[in-house]
């Protein structure tokens, strides 16, 4: 275990060593104009973007604004492969949207990560014609405890079904894991505020690999960690920039989405989606920001690709808005 261990720190740093720029110059994609919401609909601040089995996209978004409060906007969207428009809903539900995950069977979960007039602070699982299954923690309630959250940033599940959110969202919120069963009931929370191994600045982002390994989007620590079923800490990764999103598809390939990095905020990484493999931490690829400025590129907080290797972002700023980058 040691000697892996040591091998994995080699690799890491090497790979966190690669000229930003070389990566730049072997993107395998090119942008491709995407989806447009119908009857002149713009799309707000969009953190989060998922994928089911089918190819379909879901998109999780702020009413076409930077708050869901008082708007009577549907902010979950589904959108076929092509990004045609699918369905909607969710209208009055949430403060705001910020993390969504589809799970094995389809389910939509996501996370509202403010709470204000009685809503917020929950995890939610609807199906997929919108129906509400469960919800995890009090609307509107911020809290520590084991049914409660403060500002929960991330949600995802295991193939046992158990459930993983990533709650927190800096400043007074709470930086921590907390593990349910399927059905909903509290097994562990592990993680408090710092920069220790286990420690979190903000699990902004949660995603599993085919081991059922946990990585989690250390994003203002600029690292991943990855801990095993149970929240024991393995190591951490930092080559994969400032991780605001994380997606791993079925052959454990690791899509992470960094619009954060600069040389103030994390020297030596430039923003973009770094493409790698979670067994080794090796990126392999880099699609980088867009814009003139690498101060200033703009590039989505979630990331996830399809079957064939093309990948989405969803933006929260700029031009607020769905993007995807197909393979030349």
């Amino acid at each position: 275990m040691m000697r892996h261990s040591c091998w994995m720190l080699l690799v890491a740093a090497l790979a966190a060593a690669l000229p930003l720029a070389s990566l730049a110059q072997d993107t395998p994609f090119r942008e491709d104009g995407w989806a447009k919401l119908p009857d002149g609909r713009k799309w707000g601040a969009t953190s989060a973007i998922s994928i089911d089995r089918d190819g379909n996209v879901w998109v999780f978004e702020r009413c076409g604004f930077t708050t869901c409060l008082g708007s009577n906007v549907a902010p979950l969207v589904k959108l076929d492969p092509s990004g045609k428009y699918l369905k909607s809903f969710g209208v009055g539900m949430f403060v705001q949207p910020h993390g969504i995950h589809v799970d094995r069977d389809g389910n939509v979960w996501v996370t509202d990560a403010q709470g204000k007039d009685g809503k917020g602070h929950v995890v939610v699982k609807f199906s997929q014609d919108g129906k509400v299954l469960m919800t995890l923690g009090k609307p509107g309630v911020a809290g520590a405890g084991p049914d409660t959250f403060n500002q929960p940033s991330a949600v995802a599940t295991a193939p046992n079904g158990d459930i993983y959110v990533g709650d927190g969202h800096g400043g007074e919120s709470n930086a921590r894991i907390v593990q349910f069963s399927k059905d909903g009931k509290f097994i562990r929370t592990w993680g408090k505020k710092g920069t220790a191994h286990g420690d979190f600045g903000l699990p902004h982002a949660i995603a599993l690999d085919s081991m059922g390994r946990v990585f989690v989007g250390d994003r203002p620590n600029s690292r991943i960690q990855i801990f095993d079923a149970d929240g024991k800490f393995l190591e951490e990764w930092r080559q994969f920039g400032r991780p605001s999103g994380i997606y791993i598809d079925a052959n454990d390939t690791l899509y992470v989405a960094d619009h954060q990095s600069n040389e103030k905020i994390n020297p030596g990484f430039k923003r973009g989606v770094r493409i790698g493999s979670a067994r080794d931490g090796v990126v392999k690829s880099f699609i980088p920001g867009l814009g003139t400025d690498p101060e200033t590129y703009i590039v989505g907080e979630g990331v996830v690709a399809d079957a064939q290797g093309n990948v989405y972002w969803a933006e929260t700023s700029a031009g607020m808005t769905v993007r995807k980058f197909v393979r030349r």
